[in-house]
Formats: structure tokens, C-alpha cells, sequence
């Protein structure tokens, strides 16, 4: 038996740039952090030749093309496994439509597991660039990359996606006080509304020449952000949050809506330096940045929505668990 844990995401500032669409004429700029929410995926041999998926539903099938779950069989294809074994995904918030990188880290824990229970070794490089090509490449989603890279290395990080497909993947280097400020500043509110983040990210890609102007704001809002964190200037994070926020709103028509426009109101009312929705926006969660002295007043003002605590992550997708006795074929 082997389980990967795989942690979830919250974009700081520079979301959107990580698209093809942006990249490939102006290169994209991200910056984001691990947070300690995870996916976790079980994978055990079986004695017959059949495979067993267990999610949402139970797959019982004989090949691995017939494995409803595009991501599994997929994750399978591209690791090499071809039959007997059982895979079961867990996860610690709503599996689709949180905006913390769900699917993407799902992909990348799949994949680690599967490599593992093969007895091949992967680096974090690997993990990211074969979960993009499963999702992006191979199943055609409109996505970026920064939810791959990010889960596959953790910690706090910049990546940069340059012209030519590379990504170059940045340490972000702050002392543990600091670090520990701005982990307790970052807060999460749920919108009580989960959503497909396809139909957003569709309308973005194609509106990336139109909106130009507006990604490149969001690119430059990421650079000021890892400034403000080397200068010590944590708040720069939560003021920056602010200004992404009213540029993410230009870039597709469905991004916001009225309740999530309440709840961003009550927010910043609340204390709230700065507030955006994590992801493509339309739902999942808000990412507040709001002081400790005035998290009281922000709890308050935000008690109809339910708060998911959490911490910075250091690690991203890591093996916890390998007991594997034979090896598979």
C-alpha cells in the first residue's frame, strides 16, 4: 500500500499569467504558497486483475481505458500501471470548484503515488510537468500551470513561466517571524458555492489580448509582493490582495457576482486589508488578508460564512505511507 499527501494552494498575486494564452508572448509571473489542506491518495495492490476506483462512486473495471475518472486513468496511462491495483482519493475540503488548486493537486498526488507503488522514484519537475501535460495537453482544460508546480514543490514560491514552456520555480526566502505574520494574516471564508472554474477560465483565455493591460497590473502586483516580503512590508501582501481582486473582476464577466461582492464588502468592512476569491473566482473560497488585532472585528462581520484554518505548508507532495511487498508489473 502506498499514500501520497499532496498539499492545496492559495495564490498570493499573479494569477491568470500562468495561462498559455498570457505566457507564451509575455512571459507569467505567479506567486503562491502550500497550505496544510491536503489530498490524499491510497493505492494497494489487488490479488485479481481488476481495478478498483473509489471516489465520489466506486469504478470496478478490467482495463484501465475503461476508468471513468479522466485524472486516474490518465495519472495510470502516464505512470505505467496496467492492472490489479485499488485507488482511493480523499480530500480535506470540497473536491471541485474550491479555487485551492484541488484538481491539480489531485493529478500531481496520483501520479507520485502511482510512480511509488511502480518502485520509481520521481522529482517535484517530473510530478509538475506530467500533471500538466494530463490536464492541460491531454484533456484540454483551460488552465494554467501554477496549481501543478506549486503542489508538486510546496513552500512559499514564485514561478516564473517563460515563453518557451519552461518554469522557473523560485524559493522565497523570509525569516520565520515574518513568515509566521503573514501565515496568520492569510485567512480563508468559504462562499457556500462550489463551481466549475472551466467556463471562467474559458472566457479569460479568450479575452487574455483584450484584457492585456490588466494581466500585465496582476504580473506587476506579484513582483510587489515578494518585494514587500523582502523588505519585511507584510501588509504589502494584503493591500496588493486589494488591487488584484478589482483586476481579476475585469478579466471575465462571471468572476464575481452579487453575494460574492456582499462578502467581499463585509470583509473589508470587517478589517480586511485586502480580499480576493482563490482560483478562478465565481465561488470557493475568499482569501482574506486581515491584521490579528482586528480579526475579532473580521470574524464578527463574517459569521455567516463558515472559516477554514490552516497554516503554511513546507512540503509539497510527499510519500507518507509505503508498505509494498512484491513488485508490480
Amino acid at each position: 500500500m502506498i499514500i501520497s499527501q499532496t498539499p492545496l494552494r492559495i495564490s498570493l498575486a499573479g494569477g491568470g499569467t500562468d495561462l498559455a494564452d498570457y505566457y507564451s508572448d509575455n512571459e507569467g509571473f505567479v506567486l503562491s504558497t502550500a497550505i496544510d489542506k491536503f489530498i490524499h491518495v491510497i493505492v494497494k495492490e489487488r490479488f485479481d486483475d481488476l481495478i478498483y476506483v473509489d471516489y465520489s462512486k466506486k469504478e470496478v473495471v478490467n482495463s484501465i481505458e475503461d476508468i471513468q475518472h479522466d485524472l486516474v486513468r490518465e495519472a495510470a496511462k502516464k505512470s505505467g500501471l496496467i492492472k490489479g491495483f485499488e485507488v482511493m482519493m480523499l480530500a480535506d475540503i470540497p473536491s471541485e470548484g474550491s479555487g485551492l488548486g484541488s484538481s491539480s493537486s489531485l493529478t500531481v498526488g496520483l501520479l507520485h503515488a502511482f510512480y511509488q507503488f511502480r518502485g520509481k522514484l520521481v522529482t517535484s519537475e517530473q510530478l509538475a510537468k506530467e500533471a500538466c501535460e494530463i490536464e492541460i495537453d491531454v484533456l484540454k482544460r483551460p488552465i494554467g500551470k501554477q496549481d501543478q508546480y506549486i503542489a508538486a514543490y510546496g513552500g512559499l514560491k514564485a514561478f516564473r513561466f517563460c515563453k518557451d514552456e519552461n518554469v522557473e520555480v523560485i524559493d522565497i526566502e523570509i525569516e520565520s517571524e515574518p513568515k509566521r505574520k503573514l501565515g496568520s494574516n492569510l485567512l480563508l471564508f468559504f462562499t457556500n458555492v462550489t463551481r466549475i472554474a472551466s467556463t471562467i477560465l474559458e472566457e479569460q483565455k479568450r479575452n487574455v489580448l483584450e484584457k492585456l493591460k490588466f494581466h500585465h497590473k496582476i504580473k506587476e502586483l506579484a513582483f510587489d509582493s515578494i518585494e514587500g516580503l523582502k523588505e519585511l512590508d507584510i501588509n504589502r501582501i494584503g493591500e496588493n490582495l486589494r488591487v488584484n481582486w478589482e483586476m481579476k473582476k475585469q478579466l471575465a464577466s462571471n468572476v464575481s457576482n452579487p453575494e460574492i461582492d456582499l462578502m467581499h464588502k463585509l470583509a473589508m468592512e470587517g478589517g480586511a486589508l485586502g480580499a480576493k476569491i482563490s482560483g478562478a473566482g465565481g465561488g470557493g473560497f475568499l482569501l482574506v488578508y486581515c491584521e490579528r488585532d482586528k480579526q475579532d472585528k473580521l470574524r464578527k462581520s463574517m459569521r455567516k460564512y463558515r472559516e477554514l484554518p490552516f497554516l503554511l505548508e513546507k512540503f509539497g507532495s510527499k510519500i507518507i505511507f509505503d508498505q509494498t511487498r512484491y513488485d508490480i508489473k
